[in-house]
């Protein structure tokens, strides 16, 4: 292990990648349903599941969190009865995957909805008469068209979970080893004194996972849209 960063560093660096993978990779399902629902769809409430998937981007972050805490806290409306089930979100890991995904939810929901209405309907019309079931059409001609805005909001929604902050320190607070993410562990450093070197070092290291993510998006999107042009 590289010793320009302390073992409590790599502790906040480990789990904000964790936190941020488990983020994404539990929120994309969910995120790819919505994102055709309210791109496709018309239903009663439409609106409204609109403006509570973008809530996030409007409320202070500090909001959402108490909104968690309430919710999912060990006595809140959900949360008591996770709790009978031995499960605890609120002041663990876990509880900062899901702030993390609720916080970035909007950003890939966003990002494959966009996706998902440049898709023309007539190359899915055109599959559906030719005796291709929906699950079928969705999976051999949609799923393949919207795959680049799939991995844009994937991409998206990770490097907002790797920045959370207000949310997650509200519902799960900063616990070294435990809680602490990245964004948490810079602001820790910032409230010491001699804490600025530290905080540095792993601004620097927020910076570089940023770039490596937004690198990684345009090679994979790139890489697709060559694919499919070429399919």
């Amino acid at each position: 292990m590289p010793d320009w960063l302390s073992p409590d560093e790599w502790r906040a660096v480990a789990l904000s990648l964790r936190v941020s993978l488990w983020a994404t990779v539990l929120s994309l399902p969910l995120g790819i349903l919505v994102a055709f629902a309210l791109a496709r769809r018309q239903f009663w409430g439409k609106q409204v599941l609109n403006g509570l998937v973008h809530l996030p981007l409007i409320l202070p972050p500090v909001v959402t969190g108490y909104l968690l805490l309430l919710t999912f806290g060990r006595k809140g409306f959900v949360g008591q009865y996770l709790d009978m089930m031995g499960v605890v979100l609120a002041f663990q890991w876990t509880g900062a995957v899901l702030a993390a995904a609720v916080m970035a939810f909007p950003l890939m929901v966003r990002a494959i909805r966009l996706s998902v209405e440049a898709v023309d309907a007539k190359v899915e019309q055109a599959a559906s008469t030719l005796g291709a079931a929906p699950p079928w059409v969705f999976a051999t001609v949609t799923l393949p068209l919207i795959l680049p805005g799939i991995i844009v909001g994937a991409v998206l929604a990770f490097a907002k979970a790797m920045g959370e902050f207000g949310a997650t320190i509200t519902f799960v607070a900063n616990i070294p080893g435990q809680t602490q993410t990245l964004p948490s562990a810079i602001y820790a450093f910032l409230q010491v004194p001699g804490g600025d070197p530290q905080a540095f070092r792993l601004v620097l290291v927020s910076i570089f996972v940023a770039m490596a993510a937004l690198v990684l998006s345009e090679w994979a999107s790139k890489a697709v849209a060559r694919r499919i042009s070429g399919a």
